[in-house]
């Protein structure tokens, strides 16, 4: 395990099971995370004319059962990124989310859907596939910042924790940092976790305000593991 502190977010390599298995009850206000959706996206869509990237086996299968048992034991309210693909994991709700990526009569989906534990309409988020991938790209399935600013705005309260189990590219760290919402953010393969680091850090690094006091990513209560 390695920790990492970026302003007020806590990051860590490790696998977020050893983490959350040694955290209180309902420790962080929101989670909003995209964990493998099961469909081996990490080995598609390779060559001809494809981005090629290396063979990685982090989404052969969905979290078990019990990832979401912990998730929604130590989390307040969730977004869950790819829950159509996990729909024996979680319960009925009617706070969906469509991310409308603007594409037509491409090979890839439309969009995609995320399950919130909030009791309120669908709602949609509309941000081209082109528009998206003007970020960058360090992570076959990498959601834009622009998201993870837009799911702030409209599902989390001032001073809210905010948890990610699977990090990714560092998308929703920088979105946290730049509003001002303390994150914990854990991804367990190194390779991502170092490209994201070094992303947080130069989003980090630009003119903000940041002396506003903030609470703490991690709660007062929780120890990390050995």
């Amino acid at each position: 395990m390695r920790i990492e502190h970026i302003g007020d977010a806590t990051c860590i390599l490790a696998d977020c099971m050893d983490i959350m298995r040694d955290m209180p009850d309902k420790a962080f206000d929101l989670a909003i995370v995209d964990p493998p959706y099961g469909i081996n996206f990490a080995k598609t869509h390779t060559g001809n004319g494809w981005t090629v990237r290396d063979s990685k086996q982090w989404d052969k299968a969905p979290p078990p059962p019990v990832y979401y048992q912990e998730l929604f034991r130590v989390t307040k309210n969730q977004i869950i990124w790819g829950a159509n693909y996990m729909v024996n994991s979680i319960y009925p709700s009617q706070g969906w989310i469509f991310w409308d990526k603007g594409q037509r009569n491409f090979s890839l989906a439309d969009g995609e859907l995320a399950f919130t534990s909030f009791d309120r309409a669908l709602r949609v988020f509309s941000l081209s596939r082109a528009e998206a991938l003007q970020e960058g790209k360090i992570h076959p399935t990498q959601k834009p910042v622009a998201l993870y600013k837009w799911l702030l705005s409209r599902y989390a309260k001032p001073g809210d924790t905010i948890l990610d189990t699977h990090g990714g590219s560092g998308s929703s760290v920088v979105a946290c940092l730049d509003m001002g919402y303390p994150i914990t953010w854990i991804e367990k393969d190194e390779d991502y976790f170092n490209a994201a680091l070094e992303r947080i850090e130069i989003a980090y690094r630009q003119p903000r305000l940041f002396d506003e006091p903030r609470a703490k990513a991690v709660p007062q209560n929780f120890d990390f593991p050995p």
